[in-house]
């Protein structure tokens, strides 16, 4: 009776690959998302992909933002605080679309 051996690589996960913070994403590569997610008419990862570029934000602080935290009913609300807690991560957000 054979068995099989697996056999378990001794190279590390991310060998070769680049690690650390990346380079910011060129313009070009902006409106290549942007178009894309309108062809396949992914209307709330298109929003939430402009608000993140506008806006600055990280990915944890995108995430944690509410309806209620910047509307009230069909009222865009002014300033937000993005951190509470920490030095002001206040960002401004406008009714109109640019």
């Amino acid at each position: 009776m054979e068995k099989n051996h697996v056999v378990n690589s001794l190279s590390p996960w991310n060998k070769g690959k680049l690690i650390g913070q990346k380079p910011p994403l060129k313009l070009h590569e902006i409106w290549s998302i942007r178009i894309r997610l309108e062809m396949a008419n992914r209307d709330r990862d298109l929003a939430l992909f402009n608000l993140a570029i506008d806006s600055k934000l990280r990915s944890c602080d995108l995430v944690k933002l509410r309806v209620s935290d910047i509307a009230h009913g069909s009222h865009i609300l002014g300033p937000v605080n993005t951190n509470p807690i920490g030095p002001a991560g206040t960002i401004f957000l406008s009714s109109k679309a640019e």
